[in-house]
């Protein structure tokens, strides 16, 4: 059953994904967006049980955490908006690469030959989508870098969030409580991004609305089946397979939205698989 749960949330990531790429491909309020997929999100996590004995870790790392969430969610909004959904994707995903440094650094756990090989195929796989060819205009093509650093950087924050969760654990929080304070974040920062840079798209839309819920349902699809598998399972390999959902955003993205797949976006996403496998093998 692990592999099963995993393969959930493998489908869930891959869909919201693509459902961030939906909505980023018009002018909305992000803000907005993020904070109805949190306000989904809070709704789901008030059912579940949860354990206030260690209230100040929980808070603590809750808000620690819950700020790399929102502020990495919203990059990668932002950053879908300018470049591909199959490229933003791969590169979020492979916010392994800091989590391995962060762990070393922070944490004192080592790197070895194995994991160094994941590093240069995560590094070879980003190349490849930096160094696409001029298809358009130069405005165009600006923009579309600027996409990818910005996906990039959301992957950093998305590893720290992931090393946050790390001391928390270590440190007696509650999971459900922490991700509930996540919720509360994506909630509080979603409207306070739109209040300061985005005024003028305040006012929801229909399509806002769907693409809000979709995106807090997959949300909440991805933490239930993260835990039930790894509830049941290996780490190692469950981890593996859920962190494998760019290539079906790809898939999403070449069959519905007709985006261009050429040999260095296939090689990129083929050296970010071999990236995730290597560094998601136990030491």
């Amino acid at each position: 059953m692990a592999v099963f749960y995993a393969l959930c949330c493998l489908l869930s990531s891959a869909v919201n994904d693509f459902i961030f790429k939906l909505f980023a491909r018009r002018k909305r309020s992000r803000g907005m967006f993020a904070g109805l997929i949190g306000l989904v999100w809070f709704g789901v996590l008030c059912f579940s049980p949860q354990n206030w004995e260690n209230g100040q870790a929980t808070v603590f790392w809750g808000t620690v955490s819950g700020f790399f969430s929102i502020a990495a969610n919203l990059l990668l909004i932002e950053g879908m908006g300018l470049q591909s959904a199959g490229i933003c994707a791969t590169i979020y995903r492979l916010n392994l690469v800091p989590v391995v440094f962060g762990a070393w650094l922070l944490l004192g756990e080592t790197i070895d030959g194995v994991q160094m090989l994941g590093i240069a195929a995560a590094v070879a796989a980003i190349f490849c989508f930096m160094q696409l060819p001029e298809t358009g205009r130069r405005k165009r093509y600006l923009f579309a870098r600027i996409g990818t650093f910005l996906v990039i950087t959301a992957a950093v924050l998305r590893a720290a969030m992931g090393i946050s969760y790390k001391y928390a654990f270590l440190h007696g929080a509650d999971r459900n409580g922490i991700l509930l304070i996540n919720a509360l974040f994506w909630i509080a920062g979603g409207v306070v991004y739109a209040l300061l840079r985005e005024r003028k798209m305040l006012k929801p839309d229909r399509a806002m609305l769907f693409y809000g819920i979709c995106s807090g349902a997959c949300v909440a699809g991805i933490v239930y089946f993260m835990a039930r598998a790894l509830q049941e399972g290996n780490a190692g390999i469950v981890l593996s397979i859920a962190q494998m959902s760019f290539p079906g955003t790809l898939l999403l993205s070449v069959l519905i939205l007709h985006e261009p797949v050429s040999r260095r976006k296939l090689l990129g996403v083929a050296f970010g698989i071999l990236a995730v496998i290597l560094l998601s093998l136990p030491g």
